[in-house]
C-alpha cells in the first residue's frame, strides 16, 4: 500500500513507476516535477506547461503524503563472507540476484565500473570478484588492438585503462630478409613464411604484395588475373591491357574501349561488314519471300514454313521489327504486326482495330446497322422487358439494376449514353439509369462544390 506516487498518491507498478533521490513518482509527476519545462514540454508536445506539481505536494515537505518517511532504508548487517558482496547486508529470496555463487541484491546489482543495472544476459563475472558489463569487462579484462574492444573492425587501446601497455604497431619491411633467385615472393624478392604467404600462378607472395600492378588494389582468390608478365593484376585492369579491344571489350559491353590501339590497327582488326541480302540470289521460291536472298542458319527467321532474314522480317506496313510474339501471317504472303493487320484483314466498325477506338479504313463501312434495337418483333409484356427498349431480356445479355432487368446495349446513361456497370450505376427516380456525373447533375445537390466537384461553382 506504500508503494505509491509521492504527488498524486497512485498505485504504481514496474510500468509506470519512476525514481529520483530515494522518492517514487509516476511518470506523469515525475515528468512535471523534474523535466523539462516551457515550450512543448510538460503537458504534450505543442502546449506551454510550467507545471512542477505544487499544488500536489504536502505540507511537510520531509514527509510522504502516504505517511512514509523520507529516511534510507536500514539494511540488516549479514556474516562475513554471507552477506551481499557490495554492500555486505542480508539478501533475502525476494530480491536476490545470483553471480558467482552469491546472492546481490536487486539494487546492487551493477556493473562495478559504469554501474549499469545488470542481468543475466549481459553480466561478466571479473577475475577481481566483481560483475561488470560486456563493455566494461571488454575494456577491463578483454583483448586490446585492433579489431578488439568494440567489436571487429575498429582500433580499441583504451589508454587509461592500459596506459604504456597498449601494442604499437611498426611496418615490416617484406624485403629485409632476401631469398635465394627465384624463390623470393616475385614483387620484391623478399623471404614468404607460410603465416602470410599467398599463392598465385604456383608461386608464393607476401600478402602485403599481392597488389594489382597498375592500379595497386589489393587482390584475392577472385578478382586476381595472372597476366602472361608473370606479375598479377586485377579483372579491369587485365582487361584493359591483355584483353580484346574494340567496341563492347574490356570495361563492359557497351563501352568503348580502345587503350593502347591507334586508329589505323583500329580501323584494320574492324571486321568488313555487307549489309546487302540480296547479294547472293537463291533459286526462285527459296530464299527469303521479301529480297529473294540466300537465307543462311544464322540468320534466318521461320514464318509460314518460309525463312526469312532477321534484316526483312518487319511489318510491311509499318516496318516495325517483329518476333514469334508480334509476327502475323497475312493471306497476301507478307508478315503484319497485330496492329497493321487488325487494319488491313480484321473486322470493321465501332471497337475494332484498336478498341475502343472507332476504326474504319474504307471510304464506306463494310457493316451497316439498320436496326439500332437489340431485337425486332413482339415486345415483351409491360414490366417484364427492357426499360428502355421495351424487348425481351434472355439471359446471356441481361445486366440488373434497381430499376430491372437490362440489355446490355441499352445498360448505358440516359444522358450521355456512356456504357455502365456495377460501379458507376445509378438508378434515378424516375426509373432511368444514369452515370454518376450524370445523376449528380440532375439530381445532386446544387451550389458552390457540388455538381461538377469539389470547388467548382454549378447550378446545372
Amino acid at each position: 500500500m506504500c508503494f505509491k506516487c509521492g504527488l498524486c498518491q497512485k498505485l504504481l507498478d514496474s510500468t509506470n513507476c519512476s525514481e529520483h533521490e530515494g522518492e517514487l513518482f509516476c511518470k506523469m509527476c515525475h515528468a512535471r516535477k523534474f523535466g523539462p519545462k516551457g515550450y512543448g514540454f510538460g503537458g504534450g508536445a505543442g502546449c506551454l506547461s510550467m507545471d512542477a506539481g505544487e499544488h500536489l505536494k504536502a505540507e511537510n515537505a520531509g514527509v510522504r503524503t502516504n505517511g512514509a518517511c523520507l529516511e534510507s532504508r536500514s539494511i540488516a548487517k549479514a556474516p562475513p563472507g554471507e552477506g551481499c558482496p557490495r554492500c555486505g547486508g542480508c539478501v533475502y529470496a525476494a530480491e536476490q540476484m545470483l553471480a558467482r555463487g552469491k546472492a546481490w541484491h536487486r539494487e546492487c546489482f551493477k556493473c562495478g565500473h559504469c554501474f549499469k543495472r545488470l542481468d543475466s544476459t549481459n553480466c561478466c563475472e571479473g577475475p577481481d570478484k566483481d560483475i561488470y558489463c560486456k563493455v566494461c569487462y571488454a575494456k577491463k579484462f578483454g583483448p586490446k588492438g585492433y579489431g578488439y574492444g568494440k567489436g571487429a573492425g575498429v582500433l580499441q587501446s583504451d589508454p587509461y585503462a592500459n596506459g604504456e601497455q597498449a601494442p604499437k604497431t611498426t611496418v615490416i619491411d617484406t624485403a629485409s630478409i632476401q631469398a635465394p633467385p627465384g624463390k623470393g615472393c616475385p614483387r620484391c624478392g623478399g623471404v614468404v613464411f607460410a603465416a602470410e604467404q599467398v599463392l598465385a600462378k604456383s608461386r608464393e607472395w607476401h600478402r602485403k604484395c599481392f597488389k594489382c600492378r597498375d592500379c595497386t588494389k589489393t587482390l584475392d582468390s577472385i578478382i586476381a588475373c595472372d597476366g602472361p608478365d608473370s606479375d598479377v593484376y586485377c579483372k579491369t585492369c587485365y582487361g584493359k591491357k591483355w584483353g580484346p579491344h574494340g567496341y563492347g571489350f574490356a570495361c563492359g559491353s557497351g563501352f568503348l574501349q580502345t587503350d593502347g590501339l591507334t586508329e589505323d590497327e583500329i580501323s584494320a582488326s574492324r571486321p568488313y561488314y555487307n549489309s546487302d541480302t540480296t547479294s547472293i540470289k537463291a533459286p526462285k521460291g527459296q530464299g527469303c519471300p521479301r529480297c529473294g536472298g540466300m537465307v543462311f542458319a544464322a540468320e534466318q527467321q521461320l514464318a509460314k514454313g518460309t525463312m526469312w532474314h532477321k534484316q526483312c522480317f518487319n511489318c510491311a506496313e509499318c516496318h516495325r521489327p517483329l518476333d514469334s510474339m508480334l509476327a502475323c501471317d497475312g493471306p497476301d504472303k507478307e508478315v503484319h504486326c497485330r496492329s497493321c493487320y487488325a487494319k488491313l484483314f480484321g473486322p470493321k466498325g465501332f471497337g475494332y482495330g484498336h478498341a475502343p477506338t472507332l476504326v474504319s479504313t474504307d471510304a464506306e463501312p463494310s457493316i451497316t446497322y439498320n436496326e439500332q434495337l437489340p431485337f425486332t418483333g413482339q415486345k415483351a409484356a409491360k414490366g417484364q422487358g427492357c426499360p428502355r427498349c421495351g424487348f425481351p431480356v434472355y439471359a446471356a445479355e441481361q445486366m440488373h439494376s434497381k430499376n430491372g432487368t437490362w440489355h446490355k446495349r441499352c445498360f448505358s446513361c440516359a444522358d450521355c449514353h456512356k456504357s455502365l456497370d456495377s460501379t458507376n450505376l445509378n438508378d434515378g427516380p424516375n426509373g432511368e439509369i444514369y452515370c454518376r456525373s450524370c445523376y449528380g447533375r440532375n439530381y445532386g445537390p446544387k451550389g458552390v462544390g457540388f455538381g461538377m466537384g469539389a470547388g467548382t461553382l454549378t447550378m446545372a
